[in-house]
């Protein structure tokens, strides 16, 4: 019988043991999750916030509506599933895994045969003095979005200041919006979206987020917080700002403590190392999720890219290699997608910046018009950012935003992107055509066509 310990019980920990039991009937499998909820998805709750998701508990529950406890996995799956228990320390030779019941306070040990490393990500939270007021929150756990939900109900908050543009950041400036929140998003670079899009792409999409009633403070840095017990202002190095809800936004670093104390690894990236098979320097350790690094499919550096699509893929992986199936994780494109108002914003791949800062020579096409022919109620308009190396022709990355929809153009470049398509086989895509879906030429093959034409015909 196999002895399968898990650290970790949200995404990529539950997964990977879930598939493990579809597996191996026998196998003895226990999760050690230090917090209180396992199995929750983290990627709702700025739609809680919003209004759009109306309690916290469906992001804890199954399809059906049944609450995934630790008493659901044990009942559903013959999990055990152990809550507040922090695993501290790996004796790897022993395999043994050390862990306190923060409960009782209790130690406790776990024998394994394999190991699982999933303990995700923290927040970045910068030691700003008055960090620790009251109604600073990050949007981590369902705890802040409840807790923030509340403040929205009971009309607490006026004006709130959102601390970073990037994913995270506008959705809950978005959510706040919802509620008729003034909201002031405060970014140190010199755009939205920093690490997704590129600067022409971003400035366009900033002035129709604007006109949304957003409010911009560009290349603007913290650098305290105001108040008594609650926060009453956030003072930059540009000015000071009424305040009375502050979101930090500031983005991820992953969980490598317990790792790197057993002498595992740690990448390049800062997060795990691990082969094609998600295994650790240690052969018998598995790491999976924002914990884990991955290798970018375009670019092949190592890179951080928490997301929760990838953390779920991880844990299939992990699960069926810890039934010794040998399936290789192919790697990331970075692709991501988020709704802001009536806008969808998408990318895949590599921008013009990364694809210049990882040696390609860049050739880029911007593009603009409807997602489906201009005469039906429903066309919308889309601005597409196709990237193609000059040399190869290979393509490298693919931008869009606009109220038509992008994602079904995004979901397509990330498959070419994964087949190493050249530029000139995106054109040649035998898409789907009908009116009320699509134009006779899609977008995304208009940009190509203008590109291939770009870097002339082959």
């Amino acid at each position: 019988m196999q002895r399968i310990v898990v650290i970790g019980g949200v995404a990529a920990g539950l997964k990977a043991a879930a598939k493990v039991r579809r597996l191996d009937a026998e196998a003895q499998i226990t999760v050690l999750e230090r917090g209180e909820l396992v199995s929750y998805g983290a990627c709702g709750l700025p739609y809680f916030i919003g209004g759009e998701v109306e309690q916290v508990r469906q992001l804890m529950s199954s399809p059906s509506g049944t609450l995934r406890t630790p008493e659901f996995f044990k009942k559903a799956k013959n999990l055990d599933v152990l809550t507040r228990m922090e695993a501290v320390a790996i004796e790897r030779e022993a395999k043994i895994v050390h862990a306190l019941d923060l409960k009782t306070g209790v130690k406790r040990q776990f024998a394994y045969d394999k190991l699982v490393l999933a303990t995700g990500s923290s927040p970045i939270k910068p030691a700003w003095p008055g960090v620790e007021k009251e109604n600073i929150f990050h949007v981590w756990r369902p705890q802040d979005a409840t807790a923030i939900r509340r403040g929205l109900e009971e009309q607490k908050y006026e004006k709130a200041v959102v601390i970073g543009a990037g994913l995270i950041g506008l959705e809950i400036a978005e959510a706040l919006r919802m509620w008729d929140v003034d909201v002031t998003v405060v970014e140190m670079k010199n755009q939205l979206f920093p690490a997704l899009l590129d600067e022409d792409m971003a400035q366009e999409l900033e002035l129709s987020l604007a006109a949304k009633g957003l409010q911009f403070l560009k290349e603007e840095a913290v650098e305290a917080f105001g108040g008594d017990a609650q926060v009453r202002e956030v003072k930059t190095d540009k000015r000071t700002l009424t305040a009375d809800l502050v979101i930090l936004a500031l983005g991820a670093r992953p969980n490598v403590e317990l790792a790197r104390q057993a002498g595992l690894e740690i990448g390049t990236s800062g997060a795990i190392a691990v082969n094609e098979y998600l295994q650790t320097s240690d052969k018998a350790i598995f790491a999976g999720g924002d914990c884990a690094e991955n290798t970018h499919r375009v670019s092949g550096e190592k890179v951080f890219l928490p997301m929760g699509s990838t953390a779920n893929k991880h844990g299939r992986v992990i699960g069926e290699n810890l039934c010794g199936a040998g399936v290789k994780f192919g790697g990331v494109l970075g692709t991501a997608v988020v709704k802001l108002f009536e806008m969808q914003v998408g990318r895949t791949g590599l921008n013009e910046r990364q694809g210049a800062a990882a040696g390609f020579e860049c050739v880029s096409v911007t593009v603009a018009g409807y997602d489906r022919p201009h005469y039906m109620k429903a066309a919308r308009k889309v601005l597409l950012k196709l990237t193609a190396d000059a040399v190869s022709r290979q393509l490298l990355g693919m931008q869009a935003w606009g109220e038509g929809d992008v994602v079904k153009r995004v979901d397509v470049a990330a498959m070419a992107l994964s087949l190493g398509a050249t530029v000139d086989k995106l054109f040649d895509a035998d898409l789907a055509y009908s009116p009320p879906f699509n134009s006779p030429i899609d977008m995304l093959a208009v940009a190509a066509n203008k590109l291939t034409a770009k870097l002339g015909r082959c």
